[in-house]
């Protein structure tokens, strides 16, 4: 016999959490994103370093799986399965927060990766559109057992601008991924940016468009409006591959720091767009952030 024994190749339920933990990873490490903590510091927040976001991402390892498994198990879009996952994302959540002594790091990136890891499940193969597609039809079905908070940052947000947020996202499929996300990445590469560029231009693309919450609640429409602007000027000027790009990202960098603004939301869906980019028969093998 010998005295190597071979390890139990890992489930697909568990090939998908490594997935999503390593794209929760890829977008911390991220620099230089504006406004948001990466390797050079914790930026608009006083209670998030890089740490700390890389034991929250891996503290969801559990529920990501979970998730995928129960969607193994149910095999179709139903509301039993919608309501597994509800569970499944609350105990992740609850975890996640024993594990940063209560700081919200990834609440909304809990709820788009366990969609898409659900999804990813029930569509083994399937092109990014039509798994963001599977999961808007789960994030549709109602969750009775859903706490309902209208006194929430995002639900305050969401009244006050008359905005939409994290749910309604998925809801529609994820546009800012599928639409701006992923082009944005791949039109990036193959101009030749590098990764670590194409990753920060699929951002900025992300933030061009997204009312995000986050930086509404930070910032106000002020903060939103600068925020996309700046994003668009990033792009526009060659993007992070560029010198002219990377002046502009400075300068929005100093403007989100000056506001105190955090695009959170958009953190959340450059991670779903880095998993799915992931699942993509030409995407290299997840392992970091080369």
């Amino acid at each position: 016999m010998s005295a190597l024994i071979a390890r139990q190749a890992p489930s697909a339920a568990e090939r998908l959490a490594d997935l999503a933990v390593q794209a929760l990873i890829d977008e911390a490490d991220l620099s230089p994103k504006p406004g948001l903590v990466d390797r050079r510091g914790n930026g608009a927040h006083d209670d998030l370093h890089l740490g700390l976001m890389h034991a929250s991402a891996q503290s969801l390892w559990p529920a990501f799986a979970a998730m995928a498994e129960a969607a193994r198990l149910e095999g179709r879009v139903s509301q039993p399965l919608r309501e597994n996952l509800g569970q499944l994302g609350r105990e992740g959540e609850a975890q996640m927060l024993r594990v940063t002594n209560g700081v919200n790091t990834h609440r909304g990136a809990i709820w788009a990766l366990g969609l898409l890891s659900a999804s990813a499940m029930l569509k083994p193969g399937a092109a990014a559109g039509e798994i963001a597609l599977t999961a808007a039809a789960l994030a549709r079905l109602e969750d009775p057992a859903a706490p309902h908070n209208p006194d929430s940052h995002g639900a305050r947000v969401c009244r006050r601008y008359g905005v939409l947020g994290a749910r309604e996202q998925a809801q529609h499929g994820f546009p800012a991924v599928i639409e701006h996300g992923l082009p944005q990445l791949n039109a990036s590469r193959r101009a030749g940016a590098g990764e670590q560029n194409a990753r920060l231009d699929a951002l900025l693309a992300i933030m061009s468009t997204l009312t995000d919450t986050c930086v509404l609640h930070r910032a106000g429409l002020e903060g939103l409006t600068r925020m996309q602007a700046g994003a668009r000027a990033v792009l526009a000027a060659g993007g992070a591959a560029s010198l002219a790009g990377r002046r502009q990202l400075r300068l929005l960098d100093r403007d989100m720091l000056a506001l105190n603004a955090s695009p959170g939301g958009a953190a959340d869906l450059l991670a779903a767009t880095l998993f799915l980019d992931r699942l993509a028969p030409h995407a290299p093998a997840p392992t970091g952030s080369n």
